[in-house]
Parts: C-alpha cells; sequence; structure tokens
C-alpha cells in the first residue's frame, strides 16, 4: 500500500501538470511540474503500478526495489531535487524491472514473456536517453513503446486460450519490430515516428484481431466491461497511430496532442480500467466487487478524450475545446478512482456481512 500511495501521489500531480500545460488554472504545486507531466505519468507513476504488478507475481523481495525507485524518483521530482537524481532513479527502478523480466524468461521462455522482457527493456531505453540528452522528448517514443508493448505481451499471454492460428505469432513480431525499429530511427530522422507509428496501428489491428477481448464482448458482467474497455482501448491505439501517420508524433506538430492522449489516455487508460478490477486486488489484497457504474468512467474517458481531441485538431478557437476536453479527462479518472474506492467499500461491507 505505501508503495501505491507513491504511485498515486505521482498521478494526482501528473495530472494536475498536464492540465497547467493546457493553460489551466491548478495548484502552484502542479503547475510548477508541468515540465514533467510525462515523466510523472510514465515513470513515477505507470513505472511503480507495473513494476509492483511485477514483484507481486514474482513474490521476491527486490523485486520491490524497482517501484519503490520510481515512487521514489516520483517525489524527487516533486520535491524539485536535482533532474539527475530522478533520472537516476527512474533508471535504477528500470533496470530492476528489467533484471525480473529477464528471470521471468529464464523460468519460461515464452514469446509473452520475451516480449515482457522488450517492454521492460523500451523503459530503460527511454530513461537513459532522457538522462544522456537532457530532453525528455528523446524519451517519449521509448516511454509509449514501454507501455504499449508491455500491455500486448500481457495480453498475447491470453491468446493461450484460442485456438492457435499459424499466422498470429509471426504478424506479432512483425508488429513488435517495426515500433521498435521506429523508435531507434527517431534518434536519426523524423520518418523513424512515422515508422513507429506504422508499428503502432500493425500492433492495434493484430489486438483487435487476434485477442480474446472480441469473444469475452459476448460475455456479461466483469467480463464484459473488461473486453469492452480493451476493444475501445485498441481503436484509440489505431486513432493515435493514424494521428502519427500524419506527423503528429514530431514535436511542435499541431497534432501531437491528440497522438500522444490518443494512445496515453485512450488506449492505455482504457486498459487500466479494464484491468483494475483484477490486479488491483491481487495487489492490495482488498475485493473489487463488479457493478454497472463501472461503465460511467470509462464512457466519459471516450467522450472527453474526442472532445479534447477535435479542440487539439481544430487549433486557434478550438483550444477552449482542448482545455474542456483535458479538464473532463482529469474528472473521468478521478471518477474512476472513486469508483474503485466505492467497490472496496460496497465488498468490504459484503464481506463482514
Amino acid at each position: 500500500m505505501p508503495l501505491l500511495v507513491l504511485g498515486m501521489l505521482s498521478l494526482v500531480l501528473g495530472v494536475g501538470a498536464g492540465l497547467a500545460r493546457l493553460g489551466t488554472d491548478v495548484p502552484a504545486p502542479a503547475a510548477a511540474l508541468a515540465g514533467w507531466h510525462a515523466a510523472l505519468m510514465i515513470c513515477a507513476f505507470f513505472g511503480t503500478v507495473i513494476g509492483l504488478e511485477r514483484a507481486v507475481a514474482l513474490g521476491r523481495a527486490i523485486a520491490y526495489l524497482g517501484p519503490l525507485l520510481s515512487g521514489i524518483g516520483g517525489v524527487a521530482l516533486l520535491a524539485g531535487l536535482p533532474l539527475p537524481w530522478a533520472q537516476s532513479l527512474f533508471v535504477l527502478a528500470s533496470c530492476v524491472l528489467v533484471g525480473g523480466a529477464i528471470a521471468v524468461v529464464r523460468r519460461q521462455s515464452a514469446l509473452f514473456t520475451r516480449t515482457l522482457a522488450v517492454g521492460a527493456g523500451c523503459w530503460l531505453a527511454g530513461n537513459l536517453a532522457w538522462a544522456a540528452s537532457g530532453s525528455i522528448q528523446t524519451a517519449i517514443p521509448w516511454w509509449l513503446a514501454f507501455l504499449v508493448v508491455t500491455i500486448a505481451g500481457e495480453r498475447l499471454e491470453l491468446t493461450r486460450f484460442l485456438p492457435a492460428r499459424r499466422e498470429a505469432a509471426p504478424l506479432f513480431r512483425i508488429a513488435i519490430a517495426t515500433t521498435l525499429g521506429g523508435a531507434v530511427a527517431a534518434w536519426f530522422s523524423s520518418y523513424g515516428l512515422v515508422l513507429f507509428a506504422a508499428g503502432l496501428l500493425a500492433l492495434s489491428l493484430w489486438l483487435l484481431r487476434y485477442d480474446i477481448a472480441r469473444h469475452n464482448a459476448r460475455q456479461r458482467g466483469l467480463v464484459r466491461y473488461i473486453a469492452l474497455c480493451l476493444l475501445s482501448g485498441y481503436a484509440w491505439l489505431a486513432a493515435g497511430a493514424l494521428i502519427g501517420l500524419a506527423g503528429g508524433f514530431a514535436p511542435g506538430h499541431p497534432l501531437r496532442d491528440a497522438a500522444l492522449h490518443a494512445i496515453a489516455l485512450g488506449f492505455v487508460f482504457a486498459m487500466v480500467f479494464g484491468h483494475a478490477p483484477i490486479i488491483f486486488p491481487a495487489i492490495a489484497r482488498v475485493r473489487i466487487p463488479y457493478h454497472p457504474v463501472f461503465y460511467l468512467p470509462l464512457v466519459l474517458l471516450h467522450l472527453s478524450l474526442v472532445v479534447r481531441i477535435a479542440g487539439g485538431i481544430g487549433g486557434g478557437e478550438a483550444g477552449a475545446l482542448l482545455r474542456i476536453g483535458g479538464m473532463a479527462n482529469a474528472f473521468a479518472l478521478l471518477l474512476f478512482v472513486l469508483t474503485m474506492v466505492g467497490s472496496v467499500l460496497r465488498g468490504r461491507g459484503a464481506g463482514r456481512g
């Protein structure tokens, strides 16, 4: 729980920093962190949560060092400590995650375990690129790859429950290789970001075609909710990739906000919404019973993102839509947290009853 608290602190201030970047009035501590929005969200929040999930799965005490380091790295940013301190902590945290992933591969060498190791390596590469260049922009493709490849690896594991398709694994490898090749090429040419977008598009199409969510969407209750979260997230991944093919990943491009947040909000947080009722009970040892109210934050997330992207694409006077959409994004995340907390309390009440 203390590690989750560190992650949630970075999430709250990271969201506030993101709103400050849109010109929204936020408390001074969040406004001062506007330049570290991506680092807070990806390294301090997702690095902590994903590292904690892996530590629980590994069951080794040393694995908890990773989320502890990333959580402290977030605190270092919040406290205004010299930037190399936070960068060093994130590098060390990603090294722990890579080490844990390698241990899993040695225990079970499979395409999905190797994919998870590649995802962890992307986080390390992004952290090293940021520390070496001093520019957070160099890390963005690698950080996005960290999240997308990690999620793809976790979803790939579940395809074992479906009939085997001969073409699925080669197509998956091609999509991952294209994504990584684009991230590498982005160091040398802006065309690398286009290749990166092509890899993400291929991966989104693979997930839409081969993921078990297509079958689970016909079920009921929590299974259906999770499936719809996933499928809607894959659609946003495809949308972000298409915007990226139009140049949206390039720094300073008018479509950059739309491209990045279609993936980081529409895809990644749809995955969070869908997996939270399963992952958080495993991490925090609490019950999160399903309720149809779970759909409210999901619907608000998607609608608010449509408004945000419309504002970003429109430019000029449409900038007000961008800010409105951003504030609604933040409210969707808050509503999700409140919904999960309410479900935990309801589960405890039912347990005592």
